[in-house]
């Protein structure tokens, strides 16, 4: 396998993997794979361009190096603010066709837009770093960008079906996990011991993850006849 086939495979298997269980996990109406699919190149190409310039730009072409706790927290901060509305340019365009009518939905195209960001950011560091980046950042990020687009997704679907009326408090618990993520993975690089703080982000990623897929299947299961009908009955 040489290298370009190796950070591909490595930044991009882990994320497919984890998008194939959550479309499996949506069991009583799965979404179209078109807008699943769609949705997950959206996030790795579109987000993923607006992201870098709108950065580059706040940044001053990379030049503000987040090594100092200071830096570090401006150059976490603008990842936050810009890479959470830029992945949710891809969940819109489902909630925009009509696709979603719930927290599954929601739950689904925001784990799709994020996997599709993380896998495309893992493939250009590894560009840059090395394939053994890409394989650690393969293995972390994919869950976390996951999370945070997840729960933006989740504030679409339920703003779907008439739940909520706003999506800005999902957009900013967002940002500030993704914000507080990235700022403590800064300091990781000159305080190893910050590593344990980024253990604990993890767990709790995972943990909102598997709320809201509780979440959804328990709405879902609610509504089974809803589905059943809308199938016409035949399954």
């Amino acid at each position: 396998m040489d290298v370009l086939s190796a950070l591909v495979f490595f930044a991009y298997a882990p994320a497919l993997v984890i998008l194939w269980y959550f479309y499996h996990a949506d069991k009583f109406e799965p979404e179209p794979k078109k807008y699943v699919i769609g949705t997950f190149i959206l996030g790795g190409t579109l987000s993923v361009g607006i992201a870098y310039i709108l950065e580059m730009f706040l940044t001053i072409g990379g030049r503000v190096d987040p090594v100092l706790p200071t830096t570090a927290f401006y150059v976490a901060l603008v990842a936050g603010i810009v890479e959470e509305p830029a992945k949710a340019l891809a969940i819109r365009w489902p909630f925009k066709a009509g696709q979603m009518d719930g927290i599954m939905d929601g739950l689904v195209y925001g784990v799709a837009a994020g996997l599709g960001f993380a896998a495309t950011e893992n493939f250009l560091y590894g560009l840059g770093y090395g394939i053994p980046v890409t394989i650690v950042r393969g293995f972390l990020t994919p869950f976390a960008h996951a999370t945070w687009s997840a729960i933006i997704g989740v504030g679409y679907g339920m703003k779907a079906e008439g739940k909520v009326d706003s999506v800005g408090p999902f957009f900013l618990l967002a940002i500030i996990l993704h914000f507080v993520w990235d700022y403590y993975a800064f300091l990781s690089y000159n305080v190893a011991a910050y590593h344990i703080m980024l253990i604990l982000f993890i767990m709790i990623n995972l943990a909102i993850l598997r709320y809201f897929l509780l979440m959804g299947q328990a709405e879902d299961a609610s509504r089974i006849w809803y589905y059943w009908f809308r199938r016409g009955g035949y399954e």
